[in-house]
């Protein structure tokens, strides 16, 4: 039987709207992501992408006007940024009062004698995972006000890993720590947060 082009489209809006389903139901309103002064573009979009893949529903970026918001490139990130939200703050004060708010621990990343390991940590808190700028790293505020401080356990001759590495190797550990706890087998939104946050994805 041939399809009209409205069944077609019909089938199409169908399936897009299963997937929307399906991705949100997954959404971690409990886990956010910091990022302060990030310089490059490259390393912010794959920053955003690892955000996107772990379910990460809400991202903040610092951006205190030492250094400029970077041009992110429509290729290479507007598929993952498109589905993610943003909270833009030009202080880190403003930004952890608004975490805290929100029942977030916050945690940095810095080497330091104090840091924990990433793997001692309990990812299935509510928790925000703030990473600092590509070389000044974490500012010295916000070391200072955060819940905590972690490292990624290493045993190489260089002591570092890029931005987005180190993102994405944080956040794979919470995605393992919580689909462990069974955080990704029902949403945690409520139904109108849901259903409101369905409408915004259709619509974008």
């Amino acid at each position: 039987m041939k399809l009209s082009e409205l069944d077609y489209t019909q089938i199409i809006s169908d399936r897009r709207l299963g997937k929307l389903r399906e991705v949100l139901k997954q959404r971690q309103s409990g886990l956010r992501v910091v990022l302060e002064n990030i310089a490059d573009p490259h390393n912010l979009s794959a920053c955003l992408r690892s955000c996107d893949a772990v379910g990460v529903m809400e991202v903040c970026l610092i951006y205190d006007g030492s250094q400029p918001f970077p041009k992110l490139g429509e290729k290479s990130s507007a598929s993952a940024r498109k589905w993610l939200d943003y909270k833009n703050f030009s202080s880190v004060g403003s930004c952890f009062e608004y975490l805290h708010s929100q029942g977030s621990k916050i945690y940095t990343t810095h080497m330091s004698s104090s840091a924990r390991s990433l793997y001692e940590l309990n990812l299935t808190e509510e928790v925000a995972l703030m990473f600092g700028n590509e070389h000044a790293g974490i500012s010295s505020e916000a070391l200072e006000k955060a819940d905590g401080n972690f490292l990624i356990p290493q045993v190489g001759m260089i002591q570092s890993l890029n931005i987005s590495v180190a993102c994405a190797v944080s956040l794979y550990e919470t995605f393992r720590q919580r689909q462990t706890a069974g955080m990704y087998e029902k949403t945690s939104l409520t139904e109108y947060e849901f259903n409101e946050k369905l409408k915004d994805w259709a619509a974008r």
